[in-house]
């Protein structure tokens, strides 16, 4: 592997995207339809264009070579893409595609598309791309990009990770890994076989996805086939035995753009020289971290554009924490928070956040600070000093903001943060906590989670002072 990321080359489609978030409370009067309002609309890059950026945001120099024309979507998805990767267009015949979603929280309500626009032809620049590549992503959305660059795709020396589409053609012989969704397999398989209807049966089952990844390997003449499947994780073939390579953990947020957060993973890995496996599950994490993020919603562009977060010192993330709750809550998405002293982090805390943080789609942490802590524990605590504490939480992947508080119970951060979930260790079961009603004023809900037991701060402490330091013969 290098140590530094090697460039990619993101060949495909591009597409820009439009999300209208809002709630949805009620039913038209005149229809049985759900009453969006409150929306919020935001634009960013997708398919191909997606792919880029995401691969872009690991850090590595990213190409994109795709169509575009002189349609205003192609205009915007150009300022879109300003600064984030390197562009190598090809002609565009007609308007750039486009797709609009209408959203209730989370949830799709329905989708509008426009724009049919087709990759003309190859440019001898974009040819030079390819040739050039250290490693190579092809985000096919079947409409024409991989086909009129076909012949350099072929020929290029670079490992080639395919993300095809159903409206495209085949991968090239020879690419390195295919990232086809189990729905996409079962059709493609379905394709070889001449069966053009749809059968019956769990699409995402693995032996059906085994079945079928085999089949794709020996057909495409690919070295492997990783079929994705949600949040199972992925299963990947060489054309025998298949590996399955579950996700880490469930993530519950908008898969939207999870596939090409996957793909781009792997191009990358295996551009670095990572073996085949292990870049799959380097995938795997990429793609279950995206969902639990937020999804496509990090690259997206706000027509009411927020003022920029400044960057939160150590021991005062109160405001950051509070500016993290009104963007999620504003994208219509749970706000969970947890709270508690949180010294001498143990694996109890780490699984209660990690629940935690699994009930919504940001988690931020209230803790108390060192003053809250010596009243509540004694004048011996805290023994890790609040700014320490901060940090190491912050650390944490499922944490994605700390906010600290002086009083001995959370209620006034808890009323800046206006949680959807407070959640608390099972510990709490028989007792009604004193920040209830106010979370629940609000609408909000108490939920208790699992705590492991025979983990604390005073046990870890106690058996700390009864170990003898190194060179202390007591």
């Amino acid at each position: 592997m290098t140590d530094t990321p090697t460039p990619l080359v993101v060949v495909g489609d591009a597409l820009l995207d439009h999300d209208l978030c809002g709630r949805a409370e009620r039913l038209a009067p005149d229809a049985p339809v759900p009453v969006v309002h409150g929306t919020r609309r935001s634009s960013r890059p997708g398919g191909a264009a997606l792919a880029a950026c995401l691969a872009a945001a690991d850090g590595r120099p990213v190409t994109l070579v795709t169509a575009l024309g002189s349609d205003p979507a192609s205009d915007t998805l150009r300022d879109l893409l300003a600064g984030r990767v390197r562009l190598v267009e090809i002609p565009l015949e007609g308007a750039l595609s486009s797709k609009t979603r209408v959203l209730a929280g989370d949830r799709p309500l329905l989708r509008l598309d426009d724009g049919e626009g087709r990759a003309r032809e190859a440019t001898g620049q974009a040819v030079a791309a390819v040739a050039q590549a250290g490693g190579v992503l092809v985000a096919d959305y079947g409409r024409g990009t991989a086909d009129v660059l076909r012949d350099a795709l072929t020929h290029t020396a670079a490992p080639v990770v395919w993300d095809p589409h159903v409206r495209g053609r085949p991968p090239v012989p020879g690419v390195r890994l295919v990232t086809p969704s189990a729905q996409e397999a079962r059709a493609f398989a379905r394709r070889l076989a001449g069966d053009d209807e749809e059968t019956a049966g769990d699409t995402a089952g693995l032996r059906t996805a085994a079945r079928d990844a085999r089949a794709l390997v020996r057909a495409w003449r690919a070295q492997a086939v990783a079929v994705t499947l949600g949040d199972r994780g992925a299963l990947l073939s060489h054309g025998e035995t298949p590996l399955l390579v579950p996700t880490p953990g469930a993530a519950t947020g908008d898969p939207c753009g999870a596939g090409d957060r996957f793909a781009a993973a792997a191009a990358g890995l295996l551009a670095d020289g990572t073996l085949t496996e292990a870049a799959v599950q380097g995938a795997v994490h990429a793609a279950t971290r995206y969902v639990a993020e937020g999804g496509a919603r990090a690259v997206a562009t706000s027509d009411q554009p927020e003022p920029p977060a400044e960057s939160p010192a150590d021991g005062d993330t109160t405001a950051d924490a509070v500016r993290t709750a009104g963007r999620v809550r504003a994208a219509g998405g749970t706000v969970v928070a947890a709270g508690g002293c949180f010294d001498l982090l143990h694996a109890g805390h780490v699984a209660l956040l990690q629940a935690a943080r699994r009930a919504g789609d940001c988690l931020i942490v209230c803790l108390n600070s060192d003053d809250s802590v010596r009243r509540r524990k004694g004048d011996g605590r805290p023994l890790v000093p609040a700014a320490d504490r901060v940090r190491v939480l912050r650390a944490l992947e499922c944490v994605d903001a700390v906010a600290v508080f002086d009083e001995d119970t959370p209620e006034r951060v808890l009323g800046e943060l206006r949680p959807h979930i407070w959640a608390k260790g099972g510990d709490y079961a028989r007792t009604r906590l004193p920040e209830q009603p106010l979370v629940e004023s609000w609408g909000g809900q108490v939920l208790l989670l699992p705590y492991l037991d025979g983990r604390s701060t005073t046990g870890l402490a106690r058996r700390a002072a009864l170990t003898p330091a190194p060179g202390d013969h007591r």
